[in-house]
């Protein structure tokens, strides 16, 4: 689920540089097509660059590692609406991460970032339906990485940030989705 420009270019070039052919499955919304806050600096496409599985929070403003008191995990475009709030808000002290690459789980970069936030809590936050997204895919896959830095299920508890089980992937209303991404993006602060 690439959530920029460069990182959807670099992940092309990377599938077409393989030795090999294996299917390649690209999960983006529409609305990054265009949207502003998804376009890249012309250095991201240069020499050196690369696909990135994991990109770390990139707020400037962001408090010391060991002071920030919340990890917030997720992928697509509800980064941006998390972003957007946190900015309005300042929540320097929750550092945002986006896993853009789900199959294979970016575990190494994930570890690497969870020892800079030792002190953090962890939420996965998703646009879609807890059902329908990727919670019951990488919910597993988090707490191994938990067991693998040391951390209990009573230390540190995976929470969940996003829409109510459901069985239609929306709600077919634009004032209850409006409601409901207004409700997960307050869990995930």
């Amino acid at each position: 689920m690439p959530s920029n420009a460069a990182n959807y270019f670099h992940l092309l070039r990377a599938q077409m540089r393989q030795p090999f052919r294996k299917p390649l499955v690209v999960i983006s919304p529409k609305k990054l097509l265009r949207f502003k806050g998804a376009t890249s600096n012309i250095e991201d496409f240069e020499t050196g660059t690369g696909w990135l599985p994991l990109i770390g929070d990139t707020n400037p403003n962001l408090v010391a590692p060991e002071k920030v008191r919340k990890v917030v995990l997720c992928s697509g475009q509800v980064y941006y609406d998390l972003e957007a709030r946190r900015e309005r808000d300042g929540h320097n002290d929750v550092a945002i991460l986006r896993v853009e690459s789900l199959c294979p789980f970016p575990f190494k970069e994930i570890i690497a970032q969870l020892k800079q936030y030792k002190n953090a809590s962890v939420t996965w936050a998703q646009e879609e339906p807890k059902n329908a997204g990727s919670w019951t895919y990488a919910q597993p896959r988090l707490r191994n990485i938990n067991k693998y830095l040391g951390k209990t299920k009573k230390d540190v508890k995976i929470e969940y940030a996003g829409r109510p089980i459901a069985a239609a992937t929306a709600v077919g209303f634009g004032g209850l989705h409006n409601a409901q991404l207004a409700a997960l993006i307050e869990d995930a602060f």
